[in-house]
Protein backbone atom coordinates (compact mmCIF):
# COMPACT_ATOMS: atom_id res chain seq x y z
CA UNK A 1 0.00 0.00 0.00
CA UNK A 2 1.13 3.46 -1.04
CA UNK A 3 -0.17 6.47 1.31
CA UNK A 4 0.53 9.74 1.11
CA UNK A 5 -0.89 10.59 4.67
CA UNK A 6 -2.49 8.79 7.60
CA UNK A 7 -5.78 9.32 5.66
CA UNK A 8 -4.95 9.31 2.01
CA UNK A 9 -3.93 6.29 -0.23
CA UNK A 10 -2.57 6.69 -3.40
CA UNK A 11 -2.64 3.10 -4.33
CA UNK A 12 -2.68 -0.53 -3.31
CA UNK A 13 -2.61 -4.40 -4.78
CA UNK A 14 -3.12 -7.44 -3.18
CA UNK A 15 0.02 -10.49 -3.01
CA UNK A 16 -0.42 -13.94 -1.69
CA UNK A 17 1.03 -14.46 1.83
CA UNK A 18 3.80 -16.36 0.92
CA UNK A 19 5.37 -13.46 -2.14
CA UNK A 20 7.52 -10.75 -0.70
CA UNK A 21 6.70 -7.04 -0.30
CA UNK A 22 9.23 -5.51 -2.50
CA UNK A 23 8.09 -6.75 -6.36
CA UNK A 24 4.58 -5.49 -5.09
CA UNK A 25 6.13 -2.20 -3.93
CA UNK A 26 8.25 -1.72 -7.40
CA UNK A 27 5.00 -2.26 -9.77
CA UNK A 28 2.96 0.29 -7.23
CA UNK A 29 5.65 2.88 -7.67
CA UNK A 30 5.29 2.74 -11.43
CA UNK A 31 1.83 2.92 -10.81
CA UNK A 32 1.89 5.95 -9.58
CA UNK A 33 2.77 9.78 -10.49
CA UNK A 34 4.39 11.68 -8.92
CA UNK A 35 3.71 15.28 -8.18
CA UNK A 36 6.53 18.39 -8.03
CA UNK A 37 5.85 18.37 -4.05
CA UNK A 38 6.71 14.84 -3.10
CA UNK A 39 10.17 14.44 -3.42
CA UNK A 40 10.54 11.66 -0.09
CA UNK A 41 9.53 8.13 -0.40
CA UNK A 42 9.17 6.80 3.12
CA UNK A 43 9.72 3.11 3.20
CA UNK A 44 9.64 0.58 5.59
CA UNK A 45 13.10 -1.64 5.83
CA UNK A 46 11.01 -4.56 3.72
CA UNK A 47 11.78 -2.55 0.91
CA UNK A 48 15.33 -1.49 1.75
CA UNK A 49 16.71 -3.82 -1.27
CA UNK A 50 18.95 -1.86 -3.87
CA UNK A 51 16.57 -2.31 -6.75
CA UNK A 52 13.38 -0.45 -4.76
CA UNK A 53 15.75 1.99 -3.86
CA UNK A 54 16.92 2.16 -7.70
CA UNK A 55 13.33 2.07 -8.61
CA UNK A 56 12.44 4.98 -6.70
CA UNK A 57 15.19 7.51 -7.94
CA UNK A 58 14.72 7.04 -11.11
CA UNK A 59 10.75 7.83 -10.86
CA UNK A 60 12.26 11.39 -8.78
CA UNK A 61 11.48 10.20 -5.13
CA UNK A 62 14.43 10.46 -2.55
CA UNK A 63 14.49 6.95 -1.08
CA UNK A 64 14.41 7.38 3.27
CA UNK A 65 14.56 4.07 4.25
CA UNK A 66 16.96 2.77 6.59
CA UNK A 67 19.57 -0.36 6.10
CA UNK A 68 19.38 -3.56 7.25
CA UNK A 69 21.57 -3.61 10.52
CA UNK A 70 23.63 -6.78 8.49
CA UNK A 71 24.32 -4.32 5.46
CA UNK A 72 28.03 -4.65 4.79
CA UNK A 73 27.84 -1.13 3.24
CA UNK A 74 25.30 1.05 5.18
CA UNK A 75 23.99 4.13 3.61
CA UNK A 76 23.15 7.27 5.59
CA UNK A 77 19.05 8.45 6.12
CA UNK A 78 17.37 11.27 7.23
CA UNK A 79 16.31 10.00 10.83
CA UNK A 80 13.95 12.56 11.45
CA UNK A 81 11.93 12.23 8.21
CA UNK A 82 11.64 8.67 8.77
CA UNK A 83 10.13 9.35 12.17
CA UNK A 84 7.19 10.60 10.55
CA UNK A 85 6.54 6.66 9.02
CA UNK A 86 4.28 6.54 11.97
CA UNK A 87 1.56 8.32 10.29
CA UNK A 88 1.47 5.25 7.58
CA UNK A 89 1.11 2.67 9.95
CA UNK A 90 -1.80 4.41 11.87
CA UNK A 91 -3.65 4.31 8.42
CA UNK A 92 -3.03 0.20 8.57
CA UNK A 93 -4.30 0.72 12.05
CA UNK A 94 -7.14 2.54 11.08
CA UNK A 95 -8.19 -0.04 8.48
CA UNK A 96 -7.32 -2.89 10.95
CA UNK A 97 -10.90 -1.58 12.97
CA UNK A 98 -12.54 -3.25 11.04
CA UNK A 99 -12.46 -7.01 12.00
CA UNK A 100 -13.34 -8.18 8.16
CA UNK A 101 -9.97 -7.05 7.45
CA UNK A 102 -7.67 -7.79 10.06
CA UNK A 103 -9.29 -11.68 10.32
CA UNK A 104 -9.39 -11.99 6.45
CA UNK A 105 -12.82 -13.38 5.91
CA UNK A 106 -13.43 -12.93 2.64
CA UNK A 107 -11.98 -16.02 0.64
CA UNK A 108 -12.11 -14.05 -2.75
CA UNK A 109 -9.69 -11.26 -3.45
CA UNK A 110 -12.03 -9.22 -5.16
CA UNK A 111 -14.70 -8.94 -1.89
CA UNK A 112 -11.36 -8.30 -0.44
CA UNK A 113 -10.25 -5.36 -2.24
CA UNK A 114 -14.15 -3.82 -2.23
CA UNK A 115 -14.76 -3.69 1.35
CA UNK A 116 -10.91 -2.30 1.51
CA UNK A 117 -12.24 0.17 -0.86
CA UNK A 118 -15.45 0.73 1.31
CA UNK A 119 -13.31 1.29 4.59
CA UNK A 120 -10.88 3.87 2.67
CA UNK A 121 -14.11 5.93 1.27
CA UNK A 122 -15.31 5.78 4.91
CA UNK A 123 -12.36 6.44 7.01
CA UNK A 124 -11.92 9.53 4.07
CA UNK A 125 -15.43 11.30 5.22
CA UNK A 126 -15.19 10.41 9.09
Amino acid sequence: MVTASDRAVVGFSLSGGQAHDAPEGIALLSEISRAEEQKYLLMDRAYEGENVRVAAVEMGFVPVVPPKRNRKDPWGYDKERYKRRNEIERYFLRLKRFRRIFTRYDKLDILFCGFIYVVMICDAVL
